[in-house]
């Protein structure tokens, strides 16, 4: 059952004195992708049943300037950098939660240096010590027993060592995990890292992305879990590639744990 979406920014809390727990960092993809907004939604659902006192920044947000930094303009970035660190520190953000492994990467590792120290952490563990905490109780249901095999996003598994708290909420679903011969450690990207996502590919005998899905269907899977945006688009291209959509899903893990819950 839908739920009415509360969803305050920093500069109404900030009118009234308040601070929240956590700012919600949304991300580009996740304001401005139609499918990616179905991400934020569900994650937003569930702070609100858990009543976790959040905000966002809102139309002061501006991308953390990672696909700039990727495609090798490093003044970009810093501009975009500085820009979001001046809002963030105005405020006196302490902790930030991102469903984006890229927005989670830079604003975790390279805005230290630029002066924005921040606890920043992902959506799925965020989620994770909620269940941890008693905040959020995690029942499987339309998805107790199907097969689920979990892609590995480079920026949240190999960059940050990120691997545990994705598989265990899917474990929480009462759910069958089956891993791809390459995951964790030897995970395979998508495709879409390094401002990849925004162009074309070079010539050669197959996308990346389609190398990836190949892995996934080994599997035999009801669902392909993710909780990147981008992996979410490229896995959710590979399996309209394979003609395989009434067979198989592409699902960021928080859309899943939403949908259990009946908050969607």
């Amino acid at each position: 059952m839908s739920q009415a979406l509360h969803v305050p920014t920093m500069a109404e809390m900030a009118a009234k004195g308040e601070s929240p727990e956590v700012l919600f960092w949304v991300g580009c993809a996740g304001s401005f992708d139609d499918r990616a907004k179905k991400i934020t939604k569900a994650f937003v659902q569930i702070l609100n049943k858990c009543n976790v006192k959040f905000a966002v920044l809102g139309t002061e947000e501006s991308c953390t300037g990672d696909p700039a930094k990727r495609a090798g303009n490093e003044f970009l970035f810093q501009m975009q950098a500085f820009a979001n660190i001046e809002v963030m520190n105005g405020y006196g953000v302490k902790k930030v939660v991102t469903a984006c492994p890229h927005c989670f990467n830079t604003l975790k590792n390279e805005y230290p240096e630029l002066g924005g120290n921040f606890e920043v952490v992902h959506h799925t563990s965020f989620i994770n010590d909620l269940f941890n905490s008693g905040r959020l109780i995690i029942e499987g249901g339309s998805f107790r027993g199907k097969r689920i095999t979990y892609h590995d996003a480079c920026y949240l598994g190999r960059a940050n060592g990120v691997y545990e708290a994705p598989r265990n909420l899917i474990k929480k679903l009462d759910a069958e995990l089956v891993e791809m011969k390459r995951c964790r450690t030897k995970g395979l990207c998508c495709g879409a890292g390094g401002a990849q996502m925004f162009k074309e590919p070079e010539k050669g005998d197959k996308d990346v992305n389609i190398e990836r899905i190949e892995d996934a269907l080994e599997t035999k899977p009801n669902i392909v879990a993710t909780g990147c945006p981008f992996c979410n688009t490229m896995m959710t291209d590979g399996v309209k590639n394979k003609e395989k959509e009434e067979d198989v899903k592409v699902l960021d893990i928080v859309e899943m744990i939403a949908t259990a819950q009946d908050m969607l």
